[in-house]
């Protein structure tokens, strides 16, 4: 049987495999609404590590928009866990490296993300908040992968 931090670890990570062939192209186009779109509130709010806040037409025009932009772009998730959970939301963290992310500085990065889960059925992102790792985490971690 799967346990709760199963479920969540395997949404947080799938979803950002959805982000890799996304920006590597590597996925089809009409993709973006079942696969990414659906899965987010129609109220989601996403805070990246430069402190814009996006709501759900934001993101969906900055993901139509970089299509195919990132051919060598590649994510790893570690270390989820749930902080929170109330009925079926969740609040759980992670830590995101990335490699070759040409919209960030730098391209090698590492952050921490806080979001907030509805596992519930149809499961919803309702609200991602990315703070960078210190330089000091991102140099003693692997970008190995």
């Amino acid at each position: 049987m799967s346990t709760l931090l199963e479920e969540v670890r395997h949404e947080i990570v799938d979803i950002h495999e959805f982000f890799v062939a996304w920006f590597n192209g590597t996925i089809d186009r009409d993709q973006l609404e079942p696969r990414l779109l659906s899965r987010f509130d129609p109220d989601v709010v996403f805070i990246p590590p430069e402190g814009h806040v996006a709501g759900g037409s934001g993101l969906k025009a900055m993901f139509e928009r970089r299509y195919g932009t990132n051919k060598d772009f590649k994510i790893q998730i570690r270390d989820v866990t749930i902080r929170r959970q109330i009925g079926t939301v969740v609040l759980a963290n992670y830590t995101e490296w990335q490699i070759g992310a040409t919209t960030s500085h730098p391209s090698n990065n590492a952050r921490v993300t806080s979001a907030v889960i509805d596992m519930g059925s149809p499961l919803k992102w309702l609200h991602i908040h990315e703070t960078w790792l210190p330089e000091e985490v991102r140099t003693a971690g692997s970008f190995d992968f």
